[in-house]
């Protein structure tokens, strides 16, 4: 035996109450406003407000519409806040980013003289770094003959330029053509090799048979290691 049961097709009344403060949204029928209003209170947030009779009236037929809209608005707060969160991901990144290269200039002797291969960065960025803390005072170069053999001596004086006793570095010296390509090296020690603080030392490399098309000069300052290396190289 098949029984049936009737179906209620009664519309019923509801409106869509949305919470100002955290913007969700509720199904409320009529009846529990009633004709005078009410205050309502979201389970969201707890912010209360007051709903009168005039609120937004959807027949049951509408709210699938509803809810499409409330899945809409519930998209788009889900878009600000992705937004909002990558925006605040490239603030960090760009802070930490700006932060290193603060570092990195304001302590650009420590980093070099822990990194020398750095020293060419910053010299292509404008930053010349002074590593070993001398600088360059007089130099001078003088051509002349040991017996029939032609000799090129440059000289020179260096100063220490902290408040401290430092270690001196070697010359190199680099002899250039007219086109700015190195045609000889050199290197010369600076004496005194331990330099007091503010104190000035002399410098003399001697290079013997000199090519004819040197043209200038290039000094700089170099640890005995690099000096050696460079030294190998240069007779191989």
């Amino acid at each position: 035996m098949i029984s049936t049961i009737p179906v209620n097709c009664a519309i019923v009344q509801a409106m869509i109450l949305t919470c100002p403060d955290c913007e969700t949204q509720y199904f409320a029928e009529d009846s529990t406003i009633g004709d005078s209003g009410r205050t309502v209170k979201c389970a969201t947030c707890g912010h209360s407000w007051f709903v009168g009779p005039e609120g937004a009236r959807n027949p049951a037929a509408n709210i699938a519409g509803a809810h499409e809209a409330y899945r809409l608005k519930v998209r788009e707060r889900r878009q600000r806040k992705s937004r909002s969160a990558a925006m605040t991901a490239w603030a960090i990144t760009g802070a930490v980013f700006v932060a290193v290269l603060g570092g990195m200039y304001v302590f650009r002797k420590p980093v070099v003289k822990s990194w020398p291969q750095a020293a060419s960065t910053y010299a292509a960025l404008g930053l010349a770094v002074n590593r070993f803390d001398l600088d360059f005072l007089d130099t001078e170069s003088e051509r002349f003959f040991d017996g029939t053999t032609p000799i090129l001596e440059v000289r020179g004086t260096v100063q220490n330029t902290t408040r401290n006793n430092i270690s001196a570095p070697l010359v190199r010296v680099i002899l250039l053509d007219d086109d700015g390509e190195q045609v000889a090296l050199a290197f010369a020690p600076v004496a005194p090799s331990r330099i007091p603080a503010d104190a000035i030392a002399q410098f003399s490399a001697r290079i013997e048979n000199p090519p004819f098309e040197s043209f200038e000069l290039e000094l700089s300052f170099v640890p005995a290691d690099t000096a050696q290396a460079e030294t190998g190289a240069e007779n191989q």
